[in-house]
């Protein structure tokens, strides 16, 4: 479906070639400060034209807000947001033969398969054009959740095919395990990422060999794969919906429904299980109560929080307070035109095609803002019913085995 989020309600529309892409953003809370300059930033940066190893397709990629707000006010209602399509060329896709051949490993035969016809330019719904609407409505999530709870949300580049930013060792198996992995989630922010520029990997020489390897790639008319590791720094903590909508769940569904993904792990991930549980564990330990969890909470109570953060910030399904991080791989995009053999669509034989047009040769320095946007809106989705619980608590008596409830009515406290 094109619609994600049960509160926060996100869905967008638009093919890869048509007049314009964007989204319906339903379920923003009233009130909040909000114009196109709060969401074009992340615009920007997903882009397309932004260096030498990404398309050339040149769009802009200007946001417009058409609904929703008033005087740079959100009303409440909802926020239909646009993008034109400025840089279309159908003419790319026009080939008799790209008629005649589905692209290898790419969305033509199956979105054939299931509708029974096809869009016929480029990706239609499978493009990454899609996702200008996410990370529209990711910025809205983004900027209610940093005002309200001072949430921050950071995704970065740590591989490109098998150049790594914390290669895996005998001594870390997996990136929790190492403390300079551990020490950057601690502090790493967009204006960092971005000053390691054009692969986005907070790491200088790693990105320097990650930009000249995709150079490499491009030249060659190939592609190349990667890795985005993403971390949400002051979550509150219960959030998630167990049993089938825990936080991790969200986050993988968010993550794996972004064009070209193939891989989800959280936390210690796949490495964890190389690990004893002796060392895995998350031992609890007292978290100092902040000036700024007393003045949001009106409450002076202590919490827990992990002495270690294996768990990637959940556990049960819910959020204990501590980062969430997560690592999402992209596959090597399919189109590159280098040729390559394919049958027809009839099956009826076999031919070569080398695909036309424009094209990433690594898609991951770009799926960084996408990725934060669908965090984003995890968060948010998650956040809001989790008020909603707590408003409802609010109407009852309170109970000796319950913790009481904050008197902003809702407790949950960074």
């Amino acid at each position: 479906m094109s619609t994600f989020g049960k509160v926060f309600r996100v869905t967008t529309y638009g093919e890869s070639h048509c007049r314009s892409v964007g989204c319906i953003v339903d379920g923003c809370p009233p009130g909040m400060p909000l114009t196109e300059d709060d969401i074009q930033p992340q615009m920007t940066r997903r882009r397309p034209g932004q260096s030498a190893i990404t398309t050339p397709r040149n769009e802009k990629d200007r946001v417009m807000i058409q609904s929703g707000t008033e005087k740079g006010i959100t009303l409440g209602t909802p926020i239909g947001m646009m993008v034109l399509n400025e840089d279309q060329r159908p003419k790319d896709y026009g080939d008799k033969t790209m008629d005649m051949y589905p692209r290898p490993s790419h969305a033509d035969w199956t979105y054939l398969e299931k509708y029974g016809v096809k869009a016929s330019s480029g990706g239609g719904r499978s493009s990454a054009r899609e996702t200008i609407g996410r990370v529209a409505a990711g910025a809205i999530a983004e900027k209610y959740l940093k005002m309200a709870y001072g949430v921050e949300i950071t995704a970065f580049t740590t591989s490109v095919g098998g150049v790594h930013m914390f290669p895996p060792t005998a001594e870390y198996p997996t990136p929790s395990q190492n403390p300079a992995f551990m020490n950057l989630l601690q502090t790493i922010d967009r204006d960092t990422v971005d000053n390691f520029l054009p692969v986005r990997c907070p790491d200088e020489e790693a990105n320097e060999k990650m930009a000249d390897y995709i150079g490499q790639v491009r030249d060659a008319h190939d592609s190349i794969g990667g890795t985005v590791t993403c971390v949400i720094r002051n979550v509150p903590s219960g959030l998630g919906e167990p049993c089938f909508d825990k936080m991790e769940a969200e986050l993988a569904h968010a993550m794996l429904s972004i064009p070209a993904t193939k891989g989800f792990e959280i936390g210690s991930g796949f490495g964890g299980c190389e690990v004893l549980g002796s060392v895995h564990n998350d031992p609890f330990i007292r978290a100092p109560v902040t000036e700024e969890s007393v003045a949001k909470t009106g409450i002076p109570r202590s919490k827990l929080t992990t002495k270690t953060n294996n768990s990637g910030g959940v556990q049960g399904g819910i959020t204990n307070g501590a980062p969430v991080y997560f690592r999402v791989a992209f596959k090597p995009p399919a189109t590159i035109s280098q040729a390559q053999t394919t049958a027809t669509y009839e099956g009826d034989a076999e031919g070569v095609l080398a695909a036309k047009g424009r094209h990433d040769p690594c898609v991951v320095p770009r799926a960084v803002p996408i990725v934060e946007a669908m965090a984003a809106l995890v968060v948010m989705d998650n956040l809001m019913q989790q008020m909603a619980r707590h408003a409802a608590r609010l109407q009852l008596p309170t109970l000796k085995q319950t913790v009481p409830p904050a008197e902003n009515g809702v407790s949950m406290d960074t």
